[in-house]
């Protein structure tokens, strides 16, 4: 599967993003996708993921409350809402798939994720 992430850019303080990324092919019901970034110097870190079936959703602590994930299941695409965005938002962000053959719980390893986008770059600037 190959993943088409676009959205980013650079926004100041408080400012929001919309992240949107496209798969080449269907995804199948079991599957999750969800968005990783890596700030400079730092490992990957899992940011939302959610499930395709039902559209389940899972976000890491840090962003609770401030993204958004969400899908169009008819266009393959999933979007990242990034809504009062620091400083330390400032990563590149990575669309990722996780092909699944039946309903699993979700995973924050960068290595359970299948398929990684390009990634794009999003920069806040203070």
């Amino acid at each position: 599967v190959q993943l088409q992430a676009s959205g980013g850019g650079e926004v100041q303080a408080g400012g929001s993003l919309r992240l949107s990324c496209s798969a080449s092919e269907p995804i199948l019901s079991n599957w999750h996708m969800g968005w990783f970034r890596q700030a400079p110097g730092q490992e990957r870190e899992i940011v939302a993921a959610l499930t395709w079936r039902e559209a389940k959703t899972y976000y890491a602590d840090s962003v609770k409350g401030q993204f958004t994930i969400s899908r169009d299941a008819a266009r393959n695409t999933v979007n990242l809402q990034m809504n009062g965005l620091k400083p330390e938002d400032t990563a590149v962000y990575y669309c990722v798939t996780r092909r699944l053959p039946s309903r699993s719980p979700f995973s924050s390893f960068a290595s359970a994720y299948n398929d990684w986008g390009q990634g794009t770059e999003v920069t806040v600037s203070s």
